[in-house]
Parts: structure tokens; C-alpha cells; sequence
């Protein structure tokens, strides 16, 4: 089958999500009180949720596209060079409220603390003329959890597409994704926000959304997979990085395109943590955001290695 240009099917449609980070990198975390402190060179990359799943899921071969907002402004230009030639079909629209922005702090173990500028208005809508094309063009969806981003939840159900999201550090609790937890068929978070609740936050996702899995990333202790088969969640072990760990900034959306990767190729849940862990591995041996995803040829390499072990505790 042939498509005219602009027309071919994607494998990934990311939506919103797109931004710039600036890494700063301190010698501790927590920053200590101080007027001031001297750090190595700070860094800005093209960063945030959005551009590390679809950069991720490029790098590995699927036809991806994006959409979002974009600032016409120096950081959106960034955010555009890193795309450009990245197998990345990016089709925003300019806001005028400018490219969202986070400044990272990152220890010498490589653990971060983001600071996220989440500028954009709660009335910020994207047309439908602008995503609806991309959508019939989709064979899965990923939503990023910005606002605007919920409002595409119907036209993808009436088009039957499959759609994931990333909470990143929900503790359970805030209404703001909700909605991205119950109406996603695959559903990431960290554990970072709900801590010992993350069990039972992870079935509260199966209870009362239409989730088949629910995957929970704990960084270095690898990750933690729930489906509706499991009694309780099932530990995934980190993978052994490839090198020294420098950076933690875009393991856990690295981790996401890893997973999707597998489940696209109709692998069954366990394995696509696998792939999962060994691409969150490589995001943490690279300084900076997406600076070098994990490719497909490294993947095949990588899937043979061993894991790094298990888990002490499973979440209750």
C-alpha cells in the first residue's frame, strides 16, 4: 500500500508535552541554604514528557508523530532543531503564552529535582482541524497530562484508538489526572508521589478505569507491572546501565517508549517492562534530557544482558 506524503500511518501519536530544560547540576540534593553556589556549566536542552516519548519511539523504529503547542520564542526554536531529522513528524501550533520550561537540579548520583513551569492557561484548547488528521492517521495514542490534552479523550474513543499516559509522581489524590488514569488503556506513573500507597493507587487505576496494565517506574529499584491478572503488582528489575549513571532526566519517559516499542509488536506485558527498563538504563548514562535515546540495534543488543536483581519489597 502507498501513501501520498503527509498522509502515512503512525505507529505513535504523542500529544502535548514539548518544553525546554535547563540542567543545572549541584552538588548535593537537597540544594543547600545559601546566597549562592558555584555548579559546572549550566545546560539547556529540548526537553519534557512529550519530546522524550517521541524521540524515544523514533529512535526505535515506530512512525511517530506530535503535536502541541510551541512559543515562538528562543526555546521553542530549540525544541524544533532537536525534532528536525529525528524521524519525528512534529506538527505544532504557536501559543502565545511561549514553550513551557523546567529547571532540573541533578546530583552527582544523577537523581534530579524538576521545577516545572506549567505556563499554560486552563482555556488553552487545540482545534480540532489541527489534531483530528494526525489522530485518524494513528495506530496508538499517548497523551501527555497537559490540560488541553484531556479535551482529545472522546475523539479518540469515537475513532477506537488505544491511548497511554504518564502521571509521572501521582500521589492518588490530585483530581488534575484522574481523568488521564481512568480513561487510558496503559497507564504509567512513579512511584515517587504515592510511596507505600503506590499498590493500591495502582489498582484503584484497574478498579475504576479501563486500563490492561498499569506500570509504576521506582528508578533505580526498577519497576512494578499490575494487571487485571495480577494479584499484586509484579516487580520488574532495572537493567544494568551501559555506563557510569550521570543523569536520571527522561529515564522514566525513555522507560515508556521502550514498553510501547514492545507492545506494538504484540509482546506480552512482562517483556515490554523489559524493553521499558533497558531504555530508561540508557537515558541515565547520557547527560542532559533526550540527549541520546536508545536505538533499535542497541535494544537487540541489550535484550540479552542480565537484569541487575531483585526486588527487597513488592508494593502491597
Amino acid at each position: 500500500m502507498t501513501h501520498q506524503p503527509g498522509t502515512e500511518p503512525y505507529d505513535v501519536l504523542v500529544v502535548g508535552g514539548s518544553g525546554v530544560d535547563t540542567v543545572v547540576r549541584v552538588p548535593t540534593l537537597p540544594v543547600p541554604a545559601a546566597d549562592s553556589l558555584p555548579v559546572a556549566p549550566i545546560r539547556e536542552y529540548a526537553g519534557h514528557t512529550g519530546t522524550g516519548v517521541a524521540l524515544g519511539c523514533a529512535a526505535l523504529g515506530l512512525r511517530t508523530g506530535f503535536v502541541d503547542f510551541l512559543g515562538d520564542d528562543p526555546q521553542g526554536a530549540l525544541v524544533r532543531e532537536r525534532l528536525a531529522g529525528s524521524g519525528v513528524d512534529f506538527r505544532p501550533l504557536i501559543s502565545p503564552h511561549g514553550t513551557r520550561r523546567a529547571v532540573n537540579l541533578v546530583a552527582p548520583d544523577g537523581r534530579r529535582t524538576s521545577l516545572h513551569d506549567a505556563r499554560d492557561p486552563l482555556d488553552l484548547r487545540m482545534p480540532p482541524e489541527h489534531y483530528l488528521p494526525a489522530l485518524r492517521r494513528a495506530r496508538h495514542v499517548h497523551l501527555s497530562i497537559t490540560h488541553f490534552a484531556r479535551f482529545l479523550y472522546d475523539d479518540i474513543a469515537a475513532l477506537g484508538l488505544p491511548v497511554s499516559t504518564d502521571l509521572h509522581d501521582w500521589d492518588g489524590l490530585t483530581c488534575h489526572h484522574k481523568e488521564f488514569a481512568f480513561r487510558s488503556d496503559l497507564v504509567f506513573l512513579s512511584t515517587a508521589g504515592a510511596g507505600e500507597r503506590i499498590g493500591s493507587v495502582m489498582r484503584e487505576i484497574l478498579r475504576e478505569g479501563r486500563a490492561s496494565a498499569v506500570i509504576a517506574t521506582a528508578g533505580a529499584g526498577g519497576a512494578y507491572l499490575l494487571t487485571p491478572e495480577d494479584r499484586t503488582p509484579r516487580h520488574i528489575p532495572t537493567a544494568v546501565p551501559p555506563g557510569p549513571v550521570v543523569d536520571s532526566n527522561g529515564a522514566g519517559d525513555a522507560f515508556t517508549s521502550g514498553f510501547l516499542h514492545g507492545h506494538l509488536a504484540g509482546l506480552e506485558f512482562g517483556e515490554c517492562a523489559r524493553r521499558g527498563a533497558l531504555a530508561g538504563a540508557h537515558a541515565c548514562v547520557a547527560h542532559g534530557t533526550h540527549s541520546a535515546p536508545l536505538d533499535a540495534e542497541a535494544l537487540a543488543a541489550a535484550d540479552g544482558e542480565p537484569e541487575a536483581g531483585a526486588a527487597d519489597t513488592v508494593p502491597a
